[in-house]
């Protein structure tokens, strides 16, 4: 029988080790979530978070892990047939690629060899070479936890509005959201 002395070190990308304050606060009563203040926490925090992203519109948080927030962005915008254009960063954005196939979408995936992030010149080259605007998402990680590649969304966005092309662009943010530098109105992403 092996004996474990503290609490594990958990020493991979995610998740993560709980703070010890955070598991405090934890301990906490719950506070009535009709309750007014509730209501001011939750005004707090989407205000924040409305600082945070860089954006004047509204926030909505969707309370799930990553892979069920690429399936509500997929299924709340786009049908069943549809066609997707991914770009290969890592796992995650492989991960995402097969969550989308199995919701019924057409993903086009571009090769990359997880050493950098997605290019914003193939990108536009393929936006360029869809005349039919059959694509109508372009899905990106941008910090791509399992290989630490980061993509320059600012740079795949004017590539986006260089070709022309209506798709929507997707960023995942699960691992930068607030550690990398994140412009929701001015790189018009979802």
């Amino acid at each position: 029988m092996s004996v474990q002395r503290g609490r594990h070190f958990l020493q991979i990308p995610g998740p993560t080790n709980v703070p010890d304050r955070v598991l405090r606060a934890l301990s906490q009563p719950t506070i009535d979530h009709r309750g007014p203040e509730f209501a001011r926490m939750t005004k707090e925090v989407l205000e924040g978070l409305q600082k945070l992203i860089k954006t004047s519109g509204k926030v909505v948080v969707y309370p799930s892990s990553g892979t069920g927030s690429w399936e509500a962005a997929l299924v709340n915008t786009l049908s069943p047939g549809d066609k997707i254009l991914g770009f290969e960063t890592g796992h995650f954005a492989t991960m995402w690629k097969n969550v989308a196939v199995k919701l019924g979408l057409q993903a086009e995936f571009l090769p990359g060899d997880w050493r950098q992030g997605a290019d914003p010149a193939q990108i536009e080259n393929k936006l360029k070479e869809d005349r039919q605007q059959a694509i109508k998402a372009v899905t990106i990680v941008h910090n791509e936890t399992s290989t630490g590649v980061v993509s320059r969304i600012a740079e795949v966005r004017k590539a986006m509005d260089r070709a022309g092309h209506p798709a929507l662009l997707m960023v995942d943010t699960v691992s930068s959201l607030g550690l990398t530098d994140y412009r929701q109105d001015e790189w018009g992403w979802m």
